[in-house]
């Protein structure tokens, strides 16, 4: 009996979900409940805790979006690689797809794109299966945001504890923020990724020395007061199609930095 591809890059790399993902997971649920009944003595803690470990969560389900687009694009050595096990510590560089994006989180508030999956370009054919995974990640945020968005959009407000709502609002505020810096047609950023393999070879060339320095320069280029502007009001704009109240996603901003008061 034949073997496909992707069934040998199953059997030899994917062993089902991480324990390390399950455990993130678990603190996500269980700082999520204490949010929502009240039990935690200091609700800024939890909420950070929730905040915290959604967005970890977030960044596996991103990073595993990539990895599965791509096996099932043609690059049979992502199982045997673990990407497929959601481990963050099995990414190319942890501290760029992990750590890097939870230090600015707590640092700025901001949701900075991960990504740190090796994929083996030469193994896919096609410039539309290229795109797509490059398209994947966004995309993820895409979904994330609109299932933390779902319970504005269906009434909670008014029903639902209110500290909870500030934790789901500010997460959701950080998923959206990161696709739309990952849109961004950036070298280093997925936006590009998605446009590159349309490019002319020369121009491709030419660019991809600096991509290393594209995110870099993003936040660069956010520090300039007017840009900062335009960007949070296209974010908080999106939050508003979906109901979710700008006082409520302040509130969870200020309970999230419990260490300022």
């Amino acid at each position: 009996m034949s073997v496909t591809p992707i069934r040998q890059a199953r059997s030899r790399g994917e062993r089902g979900i991480s324990p390390v993902f399950l455990g993130i997971a678990a603190v996500m649920a269980a700082s999520g409940w204490a949010v929502w009944s009240g039990f935690a003595s200091d609700p800024g803690f939890a909420v950070f805790l929730f905040v915290v470990s959604g967005w970890i969560v977030s960044l596996c389900l991103h990073e595993y979006a990539h990895a599965r687009t791509a096996l099932h694009s043609g690059d049979i050595t992502i199982g045997g690689k673990g990407y497929l096990s959601l481990n963050p510590l099995k990414y190319a560089n942890a501290a760029l797809s992990i750590a890097l994006p939870v230090i600015f989180v707590i640092m700025g508030g901001i949701g900075l794109p991960g990504g740190a999956v090796f994929i083996e370009r030469h193994r896919i054919r096609g410039r539309w299966r290229h795109s797509l995974i490059s398209a994947a990640d966004p995309l993820m945020n895409v979904v994330f945001a609109a299932l933390l968005m779902l319970p504005f959009m269906l009434g909670a407000v008014g029903k639902w504890p209110m500290v909870f709502l500030a934790g789901l609002a500010f997460l959701a505020f950080l998923e959206v923020s990161a696709a739309l810096l990952n849109l961004l047609p950036i070298p280093g950023l997925d936006g590009y990724g998605i446009l590159e393999p349309w490019l002319p070879y020369s121009l491709r060339r030419q660019v991809e020395p600096f991509a290393p320095f594209g995110l870099i320069a993003t936040f660069g280029v956010l520090y300039i007061p007017a840009v900062n502007d335009k960007f949070f009001d296209g974010v908080f704009r999106i939050l508003s199609w979906f109901d979710v109240p700008v006082e409520i996603t302040g509130y969870g901003d200020w309970l999230f930095r419990f260490w300022k008061h």
